[in-house]
């Protein structure tokens, strides 16, 4: 029997690190107050050593000891059982898997009618550019294989929706939001007037997925700029300008000092979901110039509210060629996007509407 009369909602979270973890934290701290939330999850290097402290102290946190960023059959399996038993002690309403690995597995060992299954990407793994072809094409037959159960897909951008349609069978879209409140908050009680000035910054992992090479031929190509790069990661290595530094892993708080004190932010990656980095920037009034991949041009319009780049040359010439006035206007027109649709407080109570939705069919 319930303890209380909320409806338990489980995550699975096999990537809680970067932008995801944002999105989850913000997404359970909102739903906690009409649900009883329970989050499965497994720790990455990006993820805050104080991540509980993170969360409302309401949600239930339990860590999945399976979880792996592998392709490991055996590892697959362990990590399907101990998710079968988590959620066999739960009895939960509602599951919903986030993730690619946590996705694939969740599908399978949840593939029932008892119990409404939801699963977001946050970027498919058959988008990943930095990958062959042949593993590309493996990761789109998993999906299409796992799109055939009866979880629904929720996209977290309208570009990540088309996509869900060619590869699911039940697919719907909520858009990515940030906690604004919150973060206004940070803002109006960080000084970052310690912190040194720079003038292009990105944040996030030092991977494949962000381009490290292309954002370091740009700050090659201007060197007059100070570039930063927030966050660490195995291509740390692929950032030799000169003019670029790298902070490694920091707190939000500390993450927050630098962008406050940076002016563009630059986004080279070779496939997103819908980045929580990109939306706090817009909000933060930064000039966002980006890659023109899904969840980027899905909330940038080049030449409206940002930049969309194609090319290496497009990232140098339109930095260089933003002037003060047309700057302000771009910025102001990304605020105003944020505020107005990119916030947890549409995505959360979009979410508990599919939520509730789902158990009513259930019952």
């Amino acid at each position: 029997m319930k303890e209380n009369n909320k409806p338990r909602l489980l995550y699975f979270v096999e990537a809680m690190g970067g932008g995801v973890f944002t999105y989850i934290v913000d997404l359970a701290n909102s739903l906690v107050d009409d649900w009883d939330v329970y989050i499965g999850y497994a720790v990455r290097n990006q993820t805050p050593q104080n991540y509980r402290e993170y969360f409302d102290e309401r949600v239930h946190l339990i860590e999945v000891k399976d979880f792996a960023r592998s392709t490991s059959i055996t590892r697959a399996i362990k990590a399907g059982k101990e998710m079968k038993m988590i959620a066999g002690a739960i009895r939960p309403d509602v599951i919903h898997l986030h993730s690619s690995i946590a996705g694939a597995i969740g599908r399978v060992v949840f593939n029932t009618k008892k119990t409404p299954v939801f699963y977001t990407p946050h970027g498919y793994s058959f988008l990943m550019q930095g990958e062959s072809s042949k593993k590309r094409l493996a990761y789109k037959l998993v999906e299409q294989f796992c799109g055939k159960s009866q979880a629904t897909t929720i996209a977290c951008s309208s570009g990540e929706y088309q996509e869900a349609l060619k590869v699911s069978k039940h697919a719907v879209e909520v858009d990515n939001g940030i906690n604004i409140e919150q973060l206004q908050e940070l803002i109006d009680t960080t000084d970052a007037s310690k912190i040194d000035h720079y003038d292009v910054f990105t944040l996030g992992r030092i991977s494949v997925q962000k381009n490290p090479n292309v954002f370091n031929e740009v700050a090659l190509k201007l060197p007059n700029l100070k570039f930063l790069w927030i966050g660490d990661g195995e291509l740390r290595s692929e950032l030799t300008a000169p003019n670029i530094t790298v902070t490694g892993w920091l707190t939000r708080h500390e993450a927050l000092k630098y962008s406050l004190n940076s002016d563009t932010f630059m986004l080279t990656s070779l496939w997103e979901g819908l980045p929580m980095s990109l939306l706090e920037a817009m909000y933060m009034k930064k000039l966002c110039v980006v890659s023109d991949v899904i969840g980027n041009h899905d909330v940038i319009t080049d030449g409206v509210n940002g930049y969309v780049c194609k090319k290496v040359s497009d990232y140098y010439n339109k930095i260089k060629a933003a002037d003060e006035d047309y700057r302000q206007t771009l910025v102001n027109h990304a605020y105003e996007d944020v505020v107005g649709f990119y916030n947890t407080e549409k995505m959360s109570e979009a979410y508990s509407q599919l939520y509730r939705a789902a158990i009513n069919d259930h019952s």
